[in-house]
């Protein structure tokens, strides 16, 4: 049997051009496109395409398009965006979605909105900052950020708490994802104390965060347990998996920072989304638009 692969790609534009020379690019290498479908959605319209080809043959000619138009001065053309994805995954009757959460659920970062009640946003920020380009150790930069929260009242965590603001499409995912019976998880960097009762709002299957110490109903500026790092991110993705019976080659993983480096590098679609340049490099597929659910485009839920 013929091996194929899916090329998504997708715009603000309306409508959405498809990418110069693709057609061209893949006719001379010996590919035929089988199947095309158009779609137009909130934000972004787009195409995806079933391809003749492996993975490994599709991505050798798409992603040189995809770096030309990412680099592009045209700020249309930047934020759009060509990705392969694997058939299996497309066709797999049941998928694991796990994102991280701060920045990529959610718009804000969590341990910033803390730190604003202390008097430290600007500060905390910066570490926040450099430890998502990579530049720092994340498990030592979060004990760091989490030793300015010592004192204050655990109550600043229901004031966060109702501050959060789900990332455009956040919602309509995980419904879509849900409806079509597959399954959704969170792991972040960030706090259990705030991410639980999100999850649970969202209907979510697994959260994962850490978890801050309170004493007498105050932050002492610590955590419990292991910190949910990078490398515990992966531990997480293939943990569930494990557990929902869902091979690793049917799971996305989706995140904007170094800290989900080894977990989008070891799923079997990794989406960068409005990342930093490491993640975005690593990743199997950009998005640089405001909307989450461009993951659902991706692997044809609608």
């Amino acid at each position: 049997m013929q091996s194929t692969a899916f090329i998504v790609f997708h715009s603000a534009a309306t409508p959405c051009a498809e990418p110069a020379g693709l057609r061209r690019t893949l006719a001379a290498a010996g590919h035929a496109v089988i199947k095309e479908q158009s779609f137009e959605r909130a934000g972004r319209n787009g195409a995806r395409w079933e391809v003749t080809g492996t993975v490994r043959q599709l991505r050798a000619l798409v992603n040189p398009l995809d770096n030309l138009l990412a680099r592009s001065e045209d700020l249309e053309l930047r934020t759009s965006a060509i990705a392969v994805v694997p058939a299996a995954l497309v066709r797999a009757k049941k998928l694991l979605l796990v994102m991280d959460v701060d920045s990529t659920l959610i718009k804000q970062e969590v341990i910033e909105l803390l730190a604003a009640h202390a008097g430290r946003e600007a500060e905390v920020a910066a570490v926040t900052e450099a430890a998502m380009r990579g530049e720092l150790d994340f498990a030592a930069s979060l004990h760091a950020r989490v030793a300015t929260l010592a004192g204050l009242d655990a109550e600043v965590i229901d004031a966060v708490r109702g501050r959060l603001e789900l990332s455009d499409g956040a919602a309509e995912l995980i419904a879509a994802f849900k409806a079509a019976g597959h399954h959704v998880a969170v792991v972040s960097g960030g706090f259990a104390q705030i991410l639980d009762p999100l999850a649970a709002e969202l209907g979510l299957d697994f959260a994962r965060a850490n978890d801050l110490v309170i004493v007498d109903g105050k932050l002492t500026g610590m955590v419990n347990g292991q910190v949910v790092d990078r490398a515990y991110k992966e531990v997480m993705l293939r943990t569930w998996a494990r557990e929902l019976g869902v091979d690793m080659e049917h799971t996305i993983a989706a995140g904007d920072g170094a800290n989900d480096l080894d977990m989008v590098g070891a799923a079997g679609l990794g989406v960068a989304f409005n990342a930093k340049p490491l993640l975005r490099e690593a990743a199997d597929a950009r998005i640089d638009l405001p909307r989450l659910d461009i993951i659902a485009d991706l692997v044809g839920i609608s």
